[in-house]
């Protein structure tokens, strides 16, 4: 069975799905003229600019959720995975899919809102829905939507999950029956109130989790700061075989930082666009701009705070990828949170481990809560004719067993199934992207129009009448 996972999981994470994922983001960068850089200042306003309703949530609470969806495991467990299997150049790589995939988070969480829908007096949208009307290939939506199901709903929540019991088995001897438990009872809290319950939530614990994080990690590169210039170059010269102590995997330090840097910040994966959906704005890529400014957040502020630390204080490892170790500064210590947690307790002994522990269980936490958004919304997609209910309480049932299963198994098997499930999301919706993004394009340069006439930008699809896109037009009906 394992030697069944790790052939599915070599096929699907071929160099073919990296560099998709690297020319899709530059395609989409040229297509839209750097909107990384021209449209920051715009990215920031729109962040707390606007209010829910009844039927949607509030721009910063879409940002929130999305945010809760991004920062989680991968920003400390994640990185730590790449380093220890692509040296600190992979690192950079993470740093270039932030980037580059900021564009496509724009492109897909734009086509979120275009073809949006009320379902049970909510909004929902996301890849299956675009696929469906954008493309009009229901077969294509079908598979989409059954593949996110399956991995939000079982394959990754655990992924998160062992990250939670690992850490917390660590810093507090919990056992991990214990954690599954606990973690259990309180995602079932949660996950019956619905999407605004979890919006809710998210929009309070996301700015105190990531804030205190972030806080912690520039204390303790400030501690360092005489070092910032040396762990720069290291990066980047490991990044581009420069750097004789890691060229054994500088080949896979570009694999490895794309892959855990498409993990933590999901661009172009599909899973945004749900949470970008499910916001009340006046044009559609008012929330593309919020969610392409959630990428950075992610990666270029809480992974490097973490890739930061770990190199500063030199507490990882790095495998060889013929056997063995190039680098083993932590003897014994499996690859993941427990890096992060011996360079915080480097500098702070009686700190390190508990406070990674709980930042992780925030992180973690949270992003479960958005996987379960992210299945139930699938689920109303497939269940349109009825069944629903009966669907979401499956669902319920599954992603809570997912919960305490992580908690009880390895992690290799753990991220093996998440990343399986990372990378069959991201080919269905890169190539939906791709041939959806010209739509994108058009609603954004009427954007651009309104704005340098000094207005505040709104969409009414009377104009270019495109069809499938009831919610923004009156005379628009589905086909």
């Amino acid at each position: 069975m394992q030697d069944l996972i790790d052939n599915i999981y070599n096929i699907i994470w071929s160099d073919a799905l990296v560099y998709l994922c690297l020319l899709a983001g530059v395609y989409f960068t040229i297509r839209l003229r750097l909107p990384q850089l021209t449209q920051l200042r715009e990215m920031v306003r729109l962040l707390f600019k606007g209010s829910g309703s009844e039927k949607g949530i509030s721009s910063f609470q879409a940002f929130s959720l999305a945010i809760s969806g991004r920062v989680g495991t991968g920003n400390i467990a994640g990185v730590a995975t790449a380093i220890g299997m692509g040296g600190p150049g992979a690192v950079f790589w993470m740093w270039v899919i932030a980037f580059l995939g900021s564009a496509s988070a724009i492109i897909e969480a734009s086509l979120g809102q275009m073809y949006k829908e009320v379902s049970d007096g909510e909004y929902r949208g996301g890849p299956a829905f675009y696929i469906l009307k954008g493309l009009q290939n229901k077969t294509f939506a079908w598979t989409f939507a059954i593949v996110t199901i399956a991995s939000t709903g079982f394959l990754l929540p655990s992924v998160q999950s062992n990250s939670i019991s690992t850490a917390a088995e660590t810093a507090f001897g919990l056992s991990p029956v214990l954690t599954g438990i606990l973690l259990s009872g309180l995602l079932a809290i949660i996950i019956i109130g619905g999407v605004k319950r979890i919006s809710k939530v998210a929009e309070y614990v996301v700015p105190f989790m990531a804030g205190a994080y972030i806080i912690m990690a520039l204390v303790i590169i400030g501690l360092n700061i005489t070092e910032v210039p040396t762990i720069i170059a290291l990066i980047i010269k490991s990044a581009f075989n420069a750097e004789a102590t890691f060229g054994a995997v500088a080949g896979t330090a570009i694999a490895w930082g794309v892959k855990r840097g498409i993990y933590s910040n999901e661009a172009g994966q599909g899973t945004a666009p749900h949470a970008a959906a499910a916001a009340e704005v006046s044009h559609p890529i008012k929330q593309g701009l919020v969610q392409g400014f959630s990428v950075y957040v992610d990666t270029l502020f809480v992974c490097t705070a973490t890739a930061l630390m770990i190199l500063f204080t030199g507490q990882y490892n790095v495998e060889h990828p013929d056997g063995g170790f190039i680098v083993a500064h932590l003897p014994g210590i499996e690859m993941g949170p427990a890096f992060t947690q011996h360079a915080v307790s480097h500098h702070f002994p009686a700190l390190g481990g508990s406070f990674v522990a709980l930042a992780l269980a925030f992180f973690a936490f949270t992003t479960i809560m958005a996987y379960y958004y992210i299945a139930e919304t699938n689920v109303s997609f497939i269940t349109r004719n009825g069944g629903k209910i009966w669907l979401i309480w499956m669902l319920r049932v599954l992603i809570l067993g997912s919960v305490y299963m992580g908690c009880v198994s390895t992690a290799k098997s753990a991220w093996t199934l998440g990343d399986i499930g990372v990378g069959l999301m991201a080919w269905l919706n890169l190539i939906a992207i791709i041939f959806l993004h010209q739509k994108v394009v058009l609603l954004y340069n009427d954007y651009n129009k309104q704005k340098k006439a000094g207005l505040d930008p709104t969409f009414d699809n009377e104009e270019l009448n495109l069809p499938n896109m009831k919610t923004w037009s009156k005379k628009s009906k589905l086909s």
